[in-house]
């Protein structure tokens, strides 16, 4: 199945080398792009693509306020932030508003790609280690809220939004627990409709927030 892509970026070279990256990787297509936020909105509505990767710093609309636009919709796309600086704060306002993760614009080509099929595939967290980190410190600054929607997962899907709070991925958690991938996709799953997620990366949001774990405990 091919991953569809949108491109939003406010620099044309910037899009025309995204673009060179992704339409030289099979089951890859861009299918439209947009130099500021609001273009890359309409776009997404109209185009229905997979995945957007969304620059952070665009005029008119913003990257940010763009994302939370688009997630906040019915079958939104997935959305990967793109941006200059490795600033914890942006990191975590966006994976706060719903975004699968953050890529820097001077990663490497082949950062990029597995970062998509990361994505696309949604087994896992984009760069685990500085998505936990990220989370654990700014969660950690406030008093959890426990919300009762937690009491409606069995101690196996807890578990498992612990592990997914250590930025496993369905291989890692499945070793852990001695069952196959295909089992713990189905936990994985329920986890996410259970507490009403988009993906991966707001469970470990919600993990720390809703203190399932404490800054700290789920690393390693």
């Amino acid at each position: 199945m091919t991953v569809r892509i949108v491109l939003a970026d406010d620099q044309a070279m910037i899009r025309t080398g995204l673009r060179m990256v992704v339409e030289s990787e099979p089951g890859m297509e861009v299918v439209g792009e947009a130099a500021d936020g609001a273009e890359a909105v309409a776009l997404a509505r109209r185009v229905r693509p997979d995945i957007v990767l969304m620059d952070i710093s665009m005029p008119r609309v913003d990257g940010l306020t763009a994302a939370r636009q688009l997630l906040d919709a019915p079958h939104p796309p997935k959305v990967i932030m793109l941006t200059t600086f490795d600033t914890d704060e942006n990191l975590y306002a966006a994976l706060r508003a719903g975004t699968s993760g953050f890529l820097l614009k001077v990663s490497p080509p082949e950062q990029l790609v597995e970062a998509i099929r990361v994505v696309a595939a949604g087994d896992g967290l984009l760069d685990p280690a500085v998505t936990t980190r990220v989370i654990a410190s700014f969660a950690g600054r406030h008093e959890p809220v426990r919300p009762p929607q937690l009491a409606e997962l069995t101690p196996r899907e807890l578990e498992v939004l612990r592990m997914l709070a250590r930025g496993l991925t369905n291989a890692e958690i499945a070793k852990e627990l001695f069952v196959g991938e295909a089992t713990v996709k189905t936990h994985v799953a329920r986890v996410l409709m259970k507490l009403n997620l988009r993906d991966r990366a707001q469970a470990v949001v919600f993990a720390y927030e809703s203190g399932v774990v404490t800054p700290g405990s789920a690393l390693g």
